[in-house]
């Protein structure tokens, strides 16, 4: 019996911030061959541009969005174009560009939620650069909760079987605690057990929940966040069927013995978790946000201005993110 014929699935990978090293990196996905159709969104002058100042010898196609996926061959380039503001220089920010980084990112949006791809890649972006050029922005994940209208979003991060969450993202040091909230963690807690049930195929997510102070404030004499904020959050997640643990000292969390017992550590703010991940996976991590209708994965580094156009750029992550974003969109075709 003839098996039955399973469609690729399709991805969108935004080119990032023109003057980094985002174009560089699409550009030597596209020297491999992939088990999925890649779209690459982006000026497609630019990105025949740094082509050149690459010496990379691609093919250059228009995305066909009518057409059934085909897998990725190797050599080639498919573009959904986006049209730059202003020229381009590598390792020269321009604000004038900003709102063509926010347009791949909506154009990606779009097609996700459109049913048009099947999951979104996104090359890093200049958050500085967005906002000089007047324009909010915290952050991908924020930026695309807004955009789908999602309740909670939750920025994780992953490097082999180690995955970190952040219950804060880009916030001062000085805003975290009073940004903790017993009801907040407990949403993220409820994400985090629905993605990693539905997305990943955990059974029954077991979430080790860091402490904000050291020694997870060693009963109150060290801060009071663990007894008042995060130790009732992770009571009230445990009494709707989520198996939370903690509060434990971040110091003790990232230890082998913690992380044999957890499937995603929930650390309380940006750098308590981000380097003890990066150190174990620095580019080969994935970053992925949890909580939307559409998956999105991504790098784990910056725009390395100074790599820009240069050929020195190692597209190890951006290729990880791939990666994951076709077991996802999988393991999501398969849980359907």
């Amino acid at each position: 019996m003839t098996a039955p014929k399973v469609s690729l699935p399709r991805l969108i990978v935004t080119s990032g911030e023109p003057a980094g090293i985002g174009p560089d990196l699409c550009l030597k996905l596209a020297e491999r061959e992939w088990p999925c159709e890649l779209v690459i969104a982006g000026d497609p002058d630019l990105l025949a541009e740094r082509a050149g100042q690459l010496s990379l010898k691609l093919a250059f196609e228009s995305h066909q969005a009518d057409k059934s996926p085909t897998a990725h061959r190797a050599g080639t380039v498919r573009i959904s174009a986006q049209r730059l503001a202003a020229p381009c220089v590598p390792g020269r920010l321009n604000p004038a560009n900003s709102r063509y980084v926010l347009a791949l990112i909506d154009r990606a949006v779009a097609g996700c939620q459109s049913g048009e791809f099947d999951a979104m890649v996104t090359a890093p972006v200049q958050k500085s650069v967005i906002n000089d050029a007047g324009i909010p922005f915290t952050g991908h994940t924020e930026y695309l909760a807004g955009k789908t209208a999602a309740r909670m979003s939750v920025m994780m991060l992953a490097a082999g079987s180690l995955r970190v969450a952040l219950a804060t993202t880009h916030l001062p040091l000085k805003r975290v605690s009073e940004s903790l909230s017993v009801e907040g963690l407990v949403d993220i807690m409820t994400v985090l057990d629905h993605d990693l049930r539905q997305r990943y195929g955990c059974s029954r997510p077991r979430i080790l929940v860091c402490g904000l102070n050291p020694h997870a404030g060693e009963g109150g004499h060290l801060g009071r966040e663990e007894l008042e904020v995060i130790a009732p959050a992770i009571a009230s997640a445990r009494q709707k069927g989520i198996a939370a643990s903690g509060p434990m000292p971040a110091d003790t969390a990232f230890t082998p013995r913690a992380l044999a017992d957890a499937d995603v550590v929930l650390a309380m703010y940006h750098d308590q978790g981000l380097p003890v991940l990066k150190f174990a996976g620095f580019g080969a991590a994935v970053n992925v946000t949890l909580g939307l209708p559409i998956i999105r994965t991504s790098v784990d580094h910056g725009t390395a201005l100074t790599l820009a156009a240069t050929g020195q750029a190692d597209a190890g992550s951006l290729i990880a993110a791939v990666d994951h974003a076709i077991a996802l969109s999988a393991g999501s075709r398969d849980r359907g």
